[in-house]
């Protein structure tokens, strides 16, 4: 997490894809399971090729916490046929760029190219799921590399581990409890053995989505998908069997540390449902209406209006099991934290109690018909959610379709999940306090 103190709504931020624009795609699976989704656009002379695995930091051994994560890294490593530390070279020296990344349910790669290099991008992704090379020297380096981004972006970063500080109290039995990055005296202990298993477990077809996307010819594009992942062998079926987290019933409060800070901060966290229910999607809407922009509600009564607040925000985090609310505000001079939970509580109150106004009903729809027309704007938004929605939600057309499910949320909606979700019995309060040194 890259962000600075007042821009918490980016620590949390809650991404919706779709557009307002129907998106033409295709979709098949290869003998070995792996699933292909194609998309055609032929504006501009690129192309972008990206696999999704089902992999993310709640897979695995709870002995063994961010080995996902720690994947993500090491299968930049080099195969059989690329060698150690050539694979960035290769993508930029062919025009291109590429990146990865890890979250809670999934492992996103891909690589952006002229169109003309279309067979060299998917020669490397089938390198990496067919060839890669898992050494001991790999292992070690990579091992520093996730040393030196936990100091970077967590330890020595204010506020960074707000997230990972509600989710360790939050969640009690599932894997969400631990971070996504994993803790380092797992990684220090692993074995080469553990990490050959993992790879063989999750970075298999039959877990994997490939989406092609960008300047192609479909039938060409099918014929090079067949012949560079088509050999790869299936692998055995990824089963989960994650345990379920009993409901919270009553208040509880807890305390997090952080020597980065100067300034406390209050967080009300709540457990909400999957981000493909539709009480999911609703959640959505309430943080929008509560903290999005300086005109919402809670920004403008407690830090324009009352001036008991430098920030505050309310988010929805969405995973593929759980998702959590938070309501998060950083006091002005010497208000007090629990004032600041009974200011935001007041608002949940009135959600929970009347209906709110039309106008500030539209002006959401308003927002979130953007949200839809804007995040599919480009080849690369595009791929990522062909891939997003048929791995987490198992539903590719959601790209065109999920647009429907917010513009048919009713005000009454609003008043039930907020009734539903946002009890303060349903609740951890978490202060975030400075660490003395």
């Amino acid at each position: 997490m890259k962000k600075s103190i007042l821009s918490l709504a980016s620590l949390f931020l809650v991404a919706f894809s779709g557009n307002a624009q129907k998106v033409e795609f295709e979709e098949y699976d290869l003998n070995n399971g792996m699933h292909v989704i194609l998309h055609q656009d032929n504006s501009a002379p690129v192309i972008i090729t990206s696999v999704m695995y089902g992999v993310g930091g709640k897979d695995g051994s709870r002995e063994r916490t961010g080995f996902a994560h720690f994947f993500e890294h090491l299968l930049f490593e080099g195969t059989k046929n690329i060698e150690k530390g050539e694979w960035f070279k290769i993508v930029s020296s062919n025009g291109g760029r590429n990146n990865a990344n890890t979250t809670q349910d999934r492992t996103y790669y891909y690589e952006i190219f002229p169109s003309n290099k279309l067979e060299l991008g998917l020669w490397m992704e089938s390198e990496r799921m067919l060839h890669p090379i898992i050494k001991q020297d790999g292992v070690d380096t990579q091992n520093e590399v996730v040393k030196e981004e936990k100091r970077n972006n967590y330890d020595n970063r204010a506020y960074s581990n707000i997230l990972n500080s509600i989710s360790k109290n939050l969640f009690k039995v599932h894997p969400y409890k631990d971070p996504n990055i994993g803790y380092m005296d797992d990684l220090d202990a692993a074995t080469l053995d553990e990490f050959l298993a993992f790879n063989k477990k999750y970075y298999v077809p039959n877990n994997a989505t490939l989406v092609v996307a960008g300047d192609i010819d479909i039938s060409k594009t099918k014929k090079m998908i067949q012949d560079y992942f088509g050999p790869i062998p299936k692998g055995a079926e990824v089963v989960r069997e994650f345990p379920k987290e009993a409901p919270i019933t009553k208040e509880f409060r807890a305390k997090a540390y952080d020597k980065n800070i100067q300034i406390p901060a209050i967080i009300a966290a709540y457990r909400t449902p999957s981000f493909k229910s539709r009480d999911a999607r609703v959640l959505n809407m309430i943080s929008s209406y509560l903290s999005r922009g300086k005109s919402s509600i809670l920004y403008k009564k407690m830090v324009d209006t009352k001036k008991m607040a430098l920030g505050v925000q309310a988010v929805n985090i969405s995973q593929q099991d759980y998702g959590i609310y938070a309501l998060f505000a950083l006091p002005l001079g010497e208000v007090s934290l629990d004032d600041l939970v009974t200011e935001m509580d007041e608002e949940i109150a009135k959600i929970q109690k009347d209906l709110i106004s039309e106008k500030a009903f539209m002006k959401l729809q308003n927002q979130f018909e953007n949200n839809f027309v804007n995040s599919n704007s480009s080849v690369t938004g595009i791929a990522n959610s062909l891939a997003r929605y048929h791995v987490m939600y198992g539903d590719t057309n959601l790209i065109n379709s999920e647009i429907e499910i917010y513009r048919s949320i009713t005000r009454e909606e609003i008043k039930e999940v907020a009734n539903k979700y946002l009890q303060t019995n349903q609740r951890l309060i978490l202060e975030y306090l400075p660490k003395k040194k």
